[in-house]
Order: structure tokens, then C-alpha cells, then sequence
């Protein structure tokens, strides 16, 4: 697990002390950052092999609307660059790049073993589930949100062409609204006014919902491309 806020060494002691032991180890680090992602995949593979599964899954929000109008000045305020950057970088960008990160090491493992196209008669080497959103569709302050979650869209396409090769499999599932930290930030008044009107299961989705359906996407080998997880929530036109 990998995340900049320390409680994911409280989650990853949580796993361990419910099981009895250790199966879950925490990283903190900036995701965008090639030296870290380098570092936590040459540690894992150290201490437990190859790494096989990959979900990479950290992401921010910076909402705003894409132009808007100053009544004060009357000139347009326009979403800024800079802000429009960190967004893609940490939901588009460096997602990719870790999950290139395992497939690279994949391709140099079966190298090692004198292995070339994977075939239907081995074991699938591995596994990439990436974080999609339903605002791939586009939503209505989310420029830069939306914009790198439908940009995901395409990547994993073209991963999942390409990795089935090495024997990794490339799949990607669309969130709806879930009950996480982030969302409840944005306050009870604007979920019941924006939210859950247009959601179909009249409720948020709750984290482990979404976890169990990426461990089917993990597990089960017929599936690939994408999932939507939206519990019925389609973003309205205006």
C-alpha cells in the first residue's frame, strides 16, 4: 500500500494484526516520484519476489469550475495550468508509469527463465487493475478530475493490448461516488442536493463494495477492460 497520509500504516497494522501476520507492508511516498517507485518495486521484489498485482490508486481532486466569470472584475478566471498539471500527473501519469513499472520487471523475469510470448497454457504472470471514475464522462467542475480519468480510459486499452504478451492482464473499473474522506469533505447539503438524486442505489457507495469488486477483476481471468461501479449514478448535463 502506497499513500502520503499516515494512515495507511494504521490500515496496513490493522491487516496484519487480523490475520495474525504479515501480509501487508506501508509505503509513504509521492507517487509521482520514478526514484520512489523504484525503490518500493526493487524492495518488494528483495524481500517477496515478483510483484504480480498492481492497483494503482492515489488521486487527488482540485474542482473548479473551467472558466468562470469574476461579476467583480469582468474578466474570466481560467482554470490554472499548474493545477490542471498536479491533477493529471497524480491521477493519469504516474498510475501508468507504476503499472509499467511491474510489467517491465515481468518481461525481465520470464527473459531470465527463457520465456517469450505467454501462451494460454501458463499462468497469467500478473494483473493490473487501474482507478478509473464515472467523471470520465465528464462533470461539471471537474476539467482536469475528468479529463485524466478518461485519458486512463485509453491507456489501459492499449496496455492491456500490449501486456497480455508478457502474460499480464489490464483492466480498469469506474467508481461512482464512494464513501470516502474526500467526498465527505464535500458536506451532507451537497451530496443530498448533487449526489444522490442521480444515483440510482439512493445511497453512497460504500470502499469495500469497490474492493471486492477489484478483487474479481484480479481474480477472475475472463475479465478485462473496463467495470463500472457507479451504483447507478449518471453526471447530469448542466
Amino acid at each position: 500500500m502506497v499513500d502520503m497520509d499516515d494512515s495507511v500504516v494504521d490500515v496496513a497494522n490493522q491487516l496484519n494484526k487480523q490475520v495474525g501476520g504479515q501480509i501487508a507492508k506501508a509505503y509513504q511516498g509521492d507517487t509521482t516520484d520514478s526514484e520512489f517507485r523504484i525503490s518500493v518495486f526493487d524492495e518488494l521484489c528483495d524481500r517477496f519476489g515478483q510483484v504480480n498485482i498492481c492497483v494503482p490508486a492515489a488521486g487527488i481532486v482540485r474542482d473548479a469550475l473551467a472558466v468562470k466569470m469574476n461579476k467583480v472584475t469582468g474578466k474570466a478566471a481560467i482554470y490554472p495550468e499548474e493545477t490542471f498539471r498536479l491533477v493529471t500527473e497524480v491521477n493519469y501519469i504516474a498510475p501508468i508509469y507504476w503499472a509499467m513499472e511491474m510489467i517491465g520487471r515481468v518481461v525481465e523475469s520470464r527473459a531470465t527463465r527463457g520465456l517469450k510470448k505467454w501462451g494460454p497454457m501458463e499462468e497469467m504472470e500478473g494483473a493490473v487493475i487501474f482507478i478509473g471514475s464515472t467523471a470520465s464522462q465528464g462533470n461539471k467542475g471537474q476539467i482536469s478530475y475528468a479529463s485524466a480519468k478518461a485519458a486512463l480510459e485509453g491507456a489501459a486499452s492499449t496496455l492491456m493490448k500490449e501486456a497480455i504478451f508478457h502474460g499480464v492482464r489490464c483492466s480498469i473499473i469506474h467508481p461512482g461516488f464512494t464513501d470516502t474522506p474526500i467526498l465527505q469533505a464535500m458536506g451532507e447539503e451537497y451530496l443530498a442536493k448533487y449526489v444522490l438524486p442521480d444515483t440510482q442505489l439512493g445511497r453512497l457507495i460504500k470502499p469495500e463494495e469497490i474492493a471486492d469488486a477489484i478483487c474479481f477483476m484480479i481474480t477472475n481471468q475472463a475479465v478485462s477492460g473496463e467495470i463500472w461501479a457507479d451504483a447507478g449514478w449518471h453526471p447530469a448535463a448542466a
